[in-house]
């Protein structure tokens, strides 16, 4: 029994050390500074998995308080995106990605995460980066808002309810490279 209670006490401990970590405040956007390289893993429902090389360049420009946020997609670098991350209101932690071409995509720091929604073309798109030591874990969720099924009864107590097809989810990890 006192072996069963000591497995769950260490058990509980690592639980609460890495929920520590995950909702530890960061210092943004430092924690996030440097280049960061991994895999990004693509996934639509009934098509196999691709798996590409995706790369974060997050660097100081020569305008305070801004820094790129350039996102290259594949090995030969061919899908390079150099946008520029630029700072609303702090405070709140509201920043915005500046895709240079009129389009600016709002975006919030949630303790070691930044996230962001957008919609293009009828897709919402639900983006999510957090930051643990060395690495970044990155996800990005495609939502169809062209295909709405909607329940319920629309009363007080069973409203509407609307759900959408997960059109693919992204997901990987990416280090910071030295």
């Amino acid at each position: 029994m006192k072996k069963i209670v000591l497995i769950f006490f260490i058990l509980f401990t690592l639980v609460k050390i890495g929920n520590a970590q995950l909702n530890k405040p960061v210092n943004f956007p430092q924690s996030f500074i440097g280049k960061w390289k991994g895999k990004l893993q693509w996934m639509v429902a009934g098509k196999p998995t691709q798996t590409f090389t995706m790369q974060l360049n997050v660097l100081p420009t020569d305008t305070a308080n801004q820094y790129t946020w350039q996102i290259i997609y594949g090995d030969a670098g061919k899908d390079n995106r150099p946008y520029i991350l630029k700072p609303i209101d702090t405070a709140k932690g509201h920043w915005i990605v500046d895709e240079r071409d009129g389009i600016m995509l709002d975006s919030y720091v949630h303790g070691n995460s930044i996230k962001g929604a957008f919609t293009v073309q009828g897709n919402t798109i639900v983006d999510n980066y957090t930051v643990v030591g060395n690495k970044m874990n990155v996800e990005f969720f495609s939502i169809k808002l062209t295909d709405k099924k909607q329940s319920g009864k629309g009363t007080e107590d069973v409203p509407f309810v609307d759900s959408y097809k997960m059109g693919s989810y992204r997901v990987g990890v990416l280090t910071k490279l030295k």
